[in-house]
């Protein structure tokens, strides 16, 4: 009996490290066609940017720097909190995880916010893709503010999904579903959210600080 036991548990085990590596591997997966995504994008970025240099730079200078130097550390924060929630699951410290990965959801939204205001002020203004005020601008601004409001808009869907799969995350953790044994889950999430944080560290210096 202790053999059958035995073998029932090494089975168990197999399977669980089987299904670990494959969640594993099906992630990195998707992170890259994510890098394969962005990756075009700022190949389109770089060759308009030689084409249009003058007129990237004065687009560049109506956009709020200080707002977007407040979401990188907002983003970078929300990384340190993803880091430490993950390894508070895996010591097993379940309350500590949970309060981490609330500050992670909140720093999202803060983000999301922050954009938000940055956007309004844009449309305000009347400078966004279709307005006739940017339809008067030169092709480079033009180019520019469409692959601003593309680039950053498609980063900023990135980070509401983020947002909403740590609440399915928080909701695991709640129901102890996600625990010290079994955190591939959380530990996906933070992979995922670790992109939307590089990708934006890439964004800002190249749509904010080119003056």
């Amino acid at each position: 009996m202790s053999t059958i036991a035995a073998g029932v548990a090494t089975t168990g085990h197999e399977k669980h490290v089987s299904d670990y590596i494959g969640a594993k591997v099906g992630m990195w997966l998707f992170l890259f066609t994510e890098l394969l995504l962005f990756g075009g994008l700022f190949l389109v970025y770089s060759v308009y940017r030689a084409m249009y240099h003058t007129d990237f730079h004065t687009a560049a200078k109506e956009l709020n720097v200080t707002l977007g130097a407040v979401n990188t550390i907002i983003l970078l924060t929300s990384s340190l909190t993803m880091a430490c929630s993950i390894s508070a699951t895996q010591r097993g410290n379940r309350k500590l995880s949970i309060l981490l990965l609330v500050m992670t959801a909140l720093f999202g939204i803060a983000f999301l916010v922050n954009k938000y205001f940055e956007w309004g002020a844009k449309f305000q203004h009347g400078i966004y893709p279709g307005s006739d005020q940017l339809g008067m601008r030169e092709n480079g601004e033009i180019l520019f503010y469409g692959l601003y409001y593309m680039m950053t808009g498609l980063h900023g869907l990135h980070v509401i999904v983020g947002v909403l799969l740590f609440s399915v995350v928080l909701l695991f953790l709640v129901k102890k579903k996600i625990h010290q044994e079994n955190f591939v889950l959380i530990e996906n999430s933070g992979l995922y959210w670790h992109l939307v944080d590089i990708i934006w560290i890439f964004l800002f210096p190249l749509f904010y600080l080119i003056t």
